[in-house]
């Protein structure tokens, strides 16, 4: 269905039984086209871009844990139809970031654009940094949480800045271009502020907290939704 919408031709496929999963897996690879002058690397951040942050973080997260713990949600308190709707949020707010991609491709110069994912937003930005070669530093204040999110990961005492945030985007671009793009983002139905700034390398990765205080941004091998099966 994803496919037929999006006009992906599905070229092949392989399915198998193995021993030790008890669950179906998907898993798919995907090639597509771009035009030169529109290709978008990881490491084409540049000191000085602001840092602009789709939607809000721990999207799938959210669904991840509203999914596998249902019961234990329950018994904690949290009412079925909030659960229900935690367990939506890979489709609404959703998981994908190709409008947002195109939109943002398509009327700017865009320097560097990932999708966090294993990690959370603090790997993500993290590997921008690798990547890249340079410094960030981002505000806590600035990053969308949504309410349902929060008081999830307040129950199983979760990083959220570490746990896996598929559904957002972040785009790097010059600051005398990001309000414009962050408007065009907001007229298209999704939620987007700039977060932050690149700087330089010996910066490091640092993040504003909300009492003005900088602190490193420490990321992880190890995603932190793993916690809630051991």
């Amino acid at each position: 269905e994803t496919c037929k919408n999006l006009g992906i031709s599905v070229v092949g496929g392989h399915t198998e039984i193995t021993v030790g999963l008890d669950k179906p897996i998907a898993i798919g690879c995907l090639l597509g086209e771009v035009e030169k002058d529109k290709l978008v690397k990881t490491s084409g951040a540049k000191v000085g871009d602001d840092i602009i942050l789709t939607k809000g973080i721990v999207i799938e997260g959210t669904s991840i844990i509203a999914t596998e713990k249902e019961r234990e949600l329950l018994e904690r308190g949290l009412d079925k139809q909030f659960i229900e709707r935690c367990k939506q949020y890979i489709y609404d707010p959703g998981i994908s970031v190709l409008k947002e991609a195109i939109l943002a491709n398509q009327n700017f110069k865009i320097h560097a654009m990932h999708d966090p994912t294993e990690g959370g937003i603090a790997t993500a930005l993290a590997e921008i940094s690798i990547a890249a070669d340079i410094g960030v530093l981002i505000e806590r204040e600035k990053i969308n949480i949504f309410p349902e999110s929060e008081e999830i990961f307040k129950l199983y005492n979760l990083n959220i800045l570490n746990t896996i945030t598929s559904g957002s985007l972040l785009i790097c671009l010059d600051e005398k271009d990001s309000e414009d793009l962050v408007n065009l983002l907001q007229e298209n139905n999704i939620n987007a502020n700039v977060i932050g700034t690149i700087v330089p390398k010996d910066k490091g990765l640092k993040i504003k907290e909300k009492n003005n205080e900088i602190l490193p941004l420490e990321y992880v091998e190890i995603d932190e939704i793993t916690k809630i099966f051991q």
